[in-house]
């Protein structure tokens, strides 16, 4: 069997993914709102795009979901300008918090208007891609509508994927997914919701037409081998692939100083202190 593990990158390894790989307008959305990519963003693409299960450790507000979407986002929108846009399901975002999964679509949907608008703006007019949110609090009315038009994105939680694995036509609407996004991989694996997880994953790429490429988020996975393993399973005919692990660490740099009002401090701070801090704030 290979190992589960393809190799460890760092932020200060060079390997990269350059910009002008993705369609012009992602490429030109992305480097007006984040001017350039990030360290997971840098080092997850190429493995995301070679099709390799990857692992990102990084810190909280580093581009992770970013680094994990970017690549199938943009073979969406690649589909979606030359009119090839199918209604089914290629990305599936797993969470482990129902919250976390509506804001996610907030994230999501914001950036793809974004996207859109930008490739209008050049002369092109893209089929819409659409995001879908499905877990126990989804009304009936959109679970019913998501079946008969399935959305390109789906961000669901561990229950609510193996529900849509046991119905007929939840499965049908799963086949065709490419794409597995784990995020806060470190809150599953650590008990049974972690253990159902990893035979849902396993029953889903028995069920596509080919295995799903998984990527798995986190600030605070450890140890990473562990964690990879968890992530693309232990299967015996070695079909599972080897993981790319990212590994940013945790902790994020800081610019720290010591910011404090003009006039001189007393015991208590006066109005005219708390104005100035107000106007520094402002600034």
């Amino acid at each position: 069997m290979p190992s589960l593990l393809a190799s460890r990158l760092n932020k200060s390894q060079k390997v990269s993914m350059p910009l002008s790989r993705f369609h012009p307008v992602l490429r030109d959305w992305f480097v007006d709102k984040f001017r350039e990519p990030t360290d997971p963003q840098r080092l997850a693409w190429p493995s995301i795009a070679a099709g390799r299960h990857t692992l990102i450790a990084a810190p909280t507000g580093s581009g992770k979901t970013m680094a994990a979407f970017t690549v199938p986002l943009d073979r969406l929108l690649r589909q979606a300008i030359a009119g090839e846009l199918v209604d089914s399901v290629d990305v599936l975002y797993v969470s482990p918090l129902k919250a976390l999964s509506n804001d996610i679509r907030r994230n999501l949907v914001a950036p793809l208007i974004e996207i859109e608008e930008a490739a209008r703006a050049a002369g092109l007019n893209p089929t819409p891609i659409r995001v879908a949110v499905r877990t126990g609090d989804t009304p009936q009315s959109e679970r019913q509508a998501m079946l008969k038009r399935p959305p390109q994105i789906l961000v669901t939680t561990p229950e609510s994927l193996y529900l849509l694995l046991t119905s007929s036509k939840g499965r049908e609407i799963l086949r065709t997914v490419r794409t597995v996004v784990v995020d806060e991989i470190h809150a599953l694996a650590r008990d049974k919701r972690g253990s159902h997880l990893t035979l849902t994953l396993e029953r889903l790429a028995r069920l596509c037409d080919a295995p799903p490429v998984r990527i798995g988020l986190s600030a605070t996975q450890r140890p990473m081998d562990q964690i990879a393993r968890f992530l693309v399973g232990d299967s015996s005919d070695g079909a599972a692939g080897p993981c790319q692990i990212v590994d940013i660490g945790h902790a994020r740099e800081l610019d720290l100083a010591i910011d404090v009002p003009p006039s001189e401090l007393g015991a208590v701070c006066s109005g005219e202190q708390w104005g100035e801090v107000y106007g520094r704030l402002v600034e």
